[in-house]
């Protein structure tokens, strides 16, 4: 009992602390956007310029979840988050100075090439920030491979998510505040870098790699071939067994594509798609569209790990695949809904669509981890991470030329579309086995 009771408190231990961890990514991440205006305000900078610098960092940040996937799964998880999130501090940091550092490679204060110079350096710095970006999820979720039993592990594994959105509050609070009481988007970098960390130390000093490094067994019923040879060859036959070879990895992957196409579509697009309606809503309104679609989302990830849980036996891409044809209806009904419907009813109908979708985001994730298994579930997940920030490359441009050429009146009958097509690809692993360990006959 009494090794039971240190053990839960080791989960949860690991659970709480790598969400506080995860969170503080957000500081040194999602912060460049509260200080864009003020710096196109102060140095003229064109929102071409940081268009393409956003899109160039996205897709770094998808690689970068990818490569660390696989360093995450031979790595400890303590450590390699420590790391990662340290050199993220240093270059927000630098960040702050970046003015300075374009006068001291251009002797100038300002004009053209000043400015050119301090795009190239921001650019630079936010390249090699989100590669270092790339060593906060692929841990953690290496560490929830290893602390969570895999029919507990979609109800577990969403509680965890909420770190998502838990960050992307924290950062708007502080550097919204920041905005207002300073208007200087120096310290956009600066105050986050220093909460960051100590976020660094947190993670040092309250997070362990596995049960067996605070002399805890491992999980039962979690036996894979490394654990009767964990050499490097193994390791590497074992990785492309399970990921690069596993058409389920791949079914999953593509999936995530879609699910995130559908996000993107309307994060990025929502706002502008519901102000230029034929009864536009004002851009105040308009704005909550984020918010409310997290809020809702973030519920709604509780919820689909807990039903994955109690009612599917832990089938997580079942749920996926339901939620996916829930998803199109909602939008479907978006398409359908009169130019003259209330607004309330219109962010209604976004909520519900963010509530069921946020659930395949959680989910695929956990469907991964458990066919590839604790000991290669990073490398499966940063691979399916890398594919939905391919997302970027259709919710981007694609669909920058699609509203120029066709309108937004089709925007979410064709989201409704990539939606069904999504859950069509997840419902085929619909009578897979639930995990990919080895069990006893």
């Amino acid at each position: 009992m009494a090794k039971k009771h240190s053990f839960s408190y080791w989960q949860w231990r690991v659970i709480i602390c790598s969400m506080i961890g995860y969170s503080m990514f957000y500081f040194v991440r999602k912060n460049f956007s509260f200080a864009m205006p003020a710096l196109g305000q102060e140095y003229g900078i064109t929102n071409t310029s940081f268009g393409v610098i956003l899109s160039i960092v996205g897709l770094i940040y998808g690689v970068s979840k990818f490569v660390n996937g696989i360093l995450a799964d031979r790595t400890n998880a303590r450590w390699h988050l420590a790391i990662g999130l340290g050199v993220c501090v240093v270059l927000n940091m630098l960040f702050g100075w970046s003015d300075k550092i374009s006068t001291m490679v251009t002797g100038q204060t300002g004009g053209p090439d000043f400015v050119s110079a301090m795009v190239v350096v921001m650019a630079i710095l936010l390249i090699l920030n989100n590669i270092f970006q790339g060593c906060g999820f692929a841990p953690c979720n290496h560490l929830l491979a290893n602390w969570i039993a895999p029919e507990e592990l979609a109800t577990k594994t969403a509680v965890w998510n909420t770190s998502h959105s838990i960050g992307a509050a924290a950062v708007s609070v502080v550097c919204g505040y920041i905005i207002v009481k300073t208007g200087d988007w120096r310290w956009c970098f600066w105050l986050p870098s220093a909460i960051a960390a100590v976020g660094v130390l947190f993670i040092i000093l309250t997070l362990r790699d596995t049960p067996k490094s605070v002399g805890l067994p491992e999980l039962e019923n979690t036996h894979t071939e490394l654990d009767d040879d964990d050499s490097p060859e193994a390791f590497k036959a074992f990785v492309k067994k399970k990921v690069f070879c596993n058409p389920i990895i791949w079914v999953l992957a593509v999936t995530d594509l879609f699910v995130y196409i559908v996000r993107f579509a309307v994060l990025d697009w929502g706002p502008t798609f519901l102000q230029n309606r034929t009864v536009p809503i004002t851009p105040e309104l308009a704005g909550w569209t984020i918010a409310i679609f997290e809020i809702a989302g973030c519920a709604g990830m509780l919820c689909a790990g807990w039903i994955s849980d109690r009612f599917f036996g832990g089938k997580t891409h079942r749920m996926c695949a339901v939620e996916m044809f829930l998803v199109a209806i909602c939008l479907l009904a978006l398409h359908l809904l009169p130019a003259t419907a209330s607004p309330v009813a219109v962010l209604a109908l976004l909520a519900t669509a963010g509530f069921f979708l946020y659930g395949p985001q959680a989910l695929l994730a956990v469907t991964a981890t458990k066919q590839a298994t604790k000991k290669a579930a990073s490398s499966a997940v940063g691979l399916i991470g890398f594919m939905s920030y391919v997302s970027v490359i259709f919710t981007g441009a694609g669909l920058g030329w699609y509203s120029d050429h066709f309108g937004w009146d089709s925007l979410f009958i064709l989201m409704a579309g990539v939606a069904v097509v999504g859950g069509v690809i997840v419902a085929t692993l619909w009578n897979i086995r639930n995990d990919g360990y080895i069990h006893e006959q």
